[in-house]
């Protein structure tokens, strides 16, 4: 539970640079302040002075001057918690920022809990649950993608959409449960019609934003990308020389590759996983069985597959690989790449043979490279850029990341799905009001609208602490 009377501190920066923020939050924050800050004009308290306001002066302990600060005032509401605040930039000394903080402590104030300042913000109305999970995907952000995605998602476009679908549900389920205080009259205020057709466009809505969650997820944790192919076939100096690294143990024998291998890079402002695995083939030794299940999983799990095959292979094989990637991929939207690598040692009358006897689907790719002399790489960046994402970023559609809104998502497309069936069936309004609740409940979960102390507590213990 929230604690309102309490004044609440802690570190807002992370350790390292040379200059850090402590931030107070709460009832007392500026009292408590005023109790170790000396402005260097003594004129001035803190108290007195208007909002977004900068003071000069010294944090002492008794007569000892600990540091010389800057102290920002913020009045309420006009804060990042909606209280009273105050923010004290001092230097990043370890010494320092523990002494402030302990003064800080002596003097009343407690330490803050994990998101608990966001936590306030929330309860204050600066924003809502949606948003405030956005600022932990903030800074937790790695690339241009996912920043921009969480940056939205702060500024209130999720929100929106949902207060949107839920203003909507909620207007007919009044009017639904408005008939049935006059059932005996036998009147109907809300059009079947329009209300089947408000509830199938909410349900799309739903369904799309649903939808999105998988490039979302992906957008946040990195485009999966499996490194697949027979033994000795270069998957490990890919992988080194994508990375531009030695990530990856490379040996001339077969087998050596035998658990995956994970590591990421950033193209274009997205971040791709890249995953070398074992290599393919038939084989007694059991870890390395072991090892080539662990491939297979991972081509399940990719988003995109580089299959790799040697210049020397003749091109049957090379199709009977690509052919059996290929089923395994069938029903899904994942895309194939066949490398054909160690071009190095190749002429270009054998590119160009070899290419004509490669079979390829609509979406496959196939590119020329030598991992070992990194040639190639440029255009297998690009290949992977423009199959991405990058295009469905460019438009102005709301994207989900957390799994929590997918969930509630899920919920709200399962219980409108029953209310169309029931309209289409003319069960009871009662019924039908019932499950046009349950859509407006999870909806209201998704905002903050609706909360439990479980949901909050999960969500902000995730914070980390000054945020």
């Amino acid at each position: 539970m929230i604690r309102t009377e309490e004044t609440i501190c802690a570190p807002a920066t992370a350790a390292g640079g040379a200059i850090s923020i402590i931030r107070v939050s709460g009832p007392h924050c500026f009292s408590i302040c005023e109790k170790i800050f000396v402005p260097f004009d003594k004129t001035i308290k803190l108290i007195d002075q208007k909002g977004f306001t900068i003071v000069f002066g010294d944090i002492r302990s008794g007569d000892k001057v600990i540091d010389e600060v800057l102290v920002n005032v913020f009045k309420a509401p006009h804060s990042y918690t909606g209280e009273n605040s105050v923010e004290i930039s001092c230097h990043a000394s370890a010494y320092i920022i523990r002494k402030i903080l302990e003064l800080l402590i002596n003097n009343g104030a407690v330490s803050a809990k994990p998101g608990e300042f966001t936590q306030r913000a929330f309860f204050n109305g600066k924003m809502d649950l949606s948003q405030a999970e956005a600022v932990a995907d903030i800074i937790a952000s790695k690339t241009s993608s996912s920043h921009r995605i969480a940056i939205n998602q702060m500024r209130g476009d999720f929100s929106s959409e949902i207060s949107r679908l839920r203003n909507e549900l909620l207007n007919f389920a009044s009017l639904i449960e408005l008939e049935l205080d006059f059932g005996e009259e036998d009147v109907e205020f809300a059009d079947r019609n329009k209300l089947k057709t408000i509830i199938s466009d909410v349900k799309e809505l739903a369904d799309k934003l649903a939808g999105s969650f998988k490039l979302g997820n992906a957008l946040k944790n990195g485009i999966p990308v499996a490194i697949v192919g027979k033994p000795n076939s270069g998957k490990s100096t890919l992988l080194n020389a994508l990375l531009m690294e030695e990530r990856a143990i490379v040996s001339d024998l077969p087998g050596t590759t035998r658990d995956s291998i994970e590591d990421t890079i950033v193209i274009d402002g997205i971040e791709y996983r890249f995953i070398d695995t074992a290599g393919l083939r038939e084989t007694s030794d059991i870890i390395e069985v072991m090892g080539i299940k662990k491939t297979l999983e991972k081509i399940s799990q990719a988003s995109v597959i580089l299959l790799i095959d040697e210049i020397t292979d003749n091109a049957e094989s090379i199709n009977k690989r690509a052919q059996s990637i290929r089923e395994m991929i069938r029903e899904s939207d994942k895309r194939l790449i066949i490398l054909i690598n160690k071009t190095d040692t190749a002429t270009e009358d054998r590119k160009e043979e070899l290419a004509k006897e490669i079979n390829l689907e609509e979406k496959d790719i196939l590119l020329f490279i030598s991992a070992k002399e990194k040639s190639g790489l440029e255009d297998l960046r690009l290949r992977l850029s423009d199959i991405s994402v990058k295009d469905k970023l460019n438009s102005d559609d709301v994207i989900i990341t957390n799994i929590r809104h997918y969930d509630s998502l899920l919920r709200v497309s399962e219980s409108l799905g029953r209310v169309i069936s029931g309209l289409d069936e003319k069960i009871p309004e009662d019924l039908i009001a019932i499950d046009i609740r349950q859509a407006i409940h999870y909806l209201g979960e998704i905002t903050g609208e609706i909360t439990t102390d479980e949901i909050l507590g999960n969500i902000f213990r995730n914070f980390c602490i000054g945020k």
